[in-house]
């Protein structure tokens, strides 16, 4: 359903909730998709969120509920029996399961915790023990594995007897008797073969894979690369020991496409959407960078003071100061923007430093050239000004682009190179450097052809 069907059918809901008439309520929902469930359950009060859940069908119910925010999930944990609690777990996958115990409150932990059996809390406290944002955080133990040596009659029986537990029936992962990965093979290439014939023989050897430690977000690369619906997760030793999944990936590459823009806009990264953070949450999260940035632009307000004298011999120098530095700015941040997406896009590495700079100083030649031929026009013909002042401006405009594009290209690179993240360097390093490099190339090149 799209958005507006949903909040029709939210109306209808809450209608039949408020009117206490639960059988309609539970028939409407029942053949539902179990994302527009979890919609569903968000936007209820806390008193008739639990209420609705206990009205779905069981395993419709718990598909919703690995949907759901962690805070809407804590809402529905505390109100749960115990064996609403176990129901639940029983038909959570343990990513799942995984990332809703890792934004729980120490409590509503343990309550979980005590209503699953011994082997699921020591695999959940495998992968929390793996480095937060790795491949290991994020993958799922739920495989199917297979050995070289069965046939595909014998494969088929094993899915069948073991796939209902799994996450993904789709891609099988052939291992030997010490988990070592030694070769995949997909439904699709069993259900294409005689059923007598052995899977070494049909597998696939030449597999792709990532290693417990790798970044989250080069592993979503990795599947988008080779199109995969799962990779595999191995450890030092090169045995299997999970999967990440494409709807993980996805997960992935949404948080930190959303955290790229957060940083770029001078802001600290938020995990929680924006209806559902409070006024003081979101000015702690803006407000450092504000100080930032205001202290930053001191430097500006310096370099403008060094060179007042020049000022009040050319007061019409004064009016161009804004479009200058912005220009500079703007050319800048289009430069670290493009730079950024191919770094994390992994298209764009340290040793291509001298061909990108080398595009950037060309491509800003032809758009300063451009704006400042445009420039140079209106300020001739339109503002009316003297011709000295307007090759300033036109001169400096040149220059301006140029400074502006190497740095916003250099220093995404430069950070990734320091282990830092590129995306902080986009809105308040830049700009300070840009604007600054501004005005000191414009006041310098007004001194020598103006001669104040």
């Amino acid at each position: 359903m799209n958005y507006d069907e949903n909040n029709e059918m939210l109306e209808r809901l809450e209608a039949l909730l408020d009117q206490r008439n639960y059988n309609q309520a539970g028939a409407l929902v029942k053949d539902m998709n179990p994302a527009d469930a979890a919609f569903l359950l968000e936007e209820l009060s806390e008193q008739k969120m639990p209420v609705f859940f206990r009205l779905l069908p069981k395993e419709l119910a718990a598909d919703a509920f690995a949907y759901m925010s962690p805070e809407a999930q804590e809402v529905l944990v505390r109100g749960f029996s115990d064996r609403e609690l176990e129901e639940v777990m029983e038909q959570l996958f343990l990513d799942d399961t995984v990332d809703m115990i890792e934004e729980m409150p120490a409590n509503v932990v343990k309550k979980i915790l005590r209503h699953v059996d011994a082997e699921t809390r020591k695999r959940i406290n495998q992968v929390l023990n793996y480095p937060k944002d790795s491949a290991g955080s994020i993958m799922t133990m739920e495989y199917v594995d297979l050995k070289r040596s069965m046939t595909v009659e014998q494969a088929f029986d094993r899915i069948r007897r073991t796939g209902v537990e799994k996450e993904t029936v789709y891609t099988c992962y052939v291992t030997d008797s010490r988990r070592k990965l030694e070769g995949i093979v997909t439904v699709k290439d069993l259900l294409l073969a005689e059923k007598d014939q052995v899977i070494r023989n049909i597998m696939e050897t030449n597999v792709k894979s990532v290693s417990t430690h790798t970044d989250q977000e080069e592993a979503a690369r990795e599947l988008s690369r080779y199109d995969f619906l799962a990779l595999p997760v191995v450890d030092a030793e090169g045995r299997l020991v999970g999967i990440v999944t494409v709807d993980d990936a996805i997960d992935v590459i949404q948080e930190e496409a959303t955290e790229d823009i957060e940083k770029m806009a001078a802001m600290a990264p938020s995990d929680r959407p924006y209806l559902k953070t409070n006024v003081w949450e979101t000015w702690r999260k803006r407000v450092p960078w504000l100080l930032i940035l205001m202290i930053s632009a001191t430097f500006t307000s310096g370099i403008i003071s060094a060179y007042e004298s020049a000022l009040a011999a050319s007061v019409v120098l004064t009016s161009f100061i804004p479009m200058l530095m912005d220009t500079g700015g703007n050319s800048g941040g289009q430069a670290s923007a493009t730079i950024i997406r191919g770094l994390s896009l992994g298209e764009i590495h340290y040793r291509d430093v001298p061909r990108v700079l080398l595009k950037e100083c060309a491509v800003a030649l032809l758009c300063g050239g451009t704006l400042a031929a445009a420039s140079f026009l209106k300020l001739l013909f339109l503002d009316r000004v003297g011709l000295p002042v307007a090759l300033v401006v036109a001169a400096t405009l040149v220059s301006a682009v140029v400074v502006a594009n190497l740095v916003g290209s250099s220093l995404p690179i430069l950070a990734k190179r320091l282990g830092l993240d590129p995306t902080v360097t986009a809105s308040p390093l830049i700009t300070t450097l840009v604007d600054a490099a501004a005005l000191m190339i414009y006041f310098n090149v007004a001194k020598l052809a103006l001669g104040i």
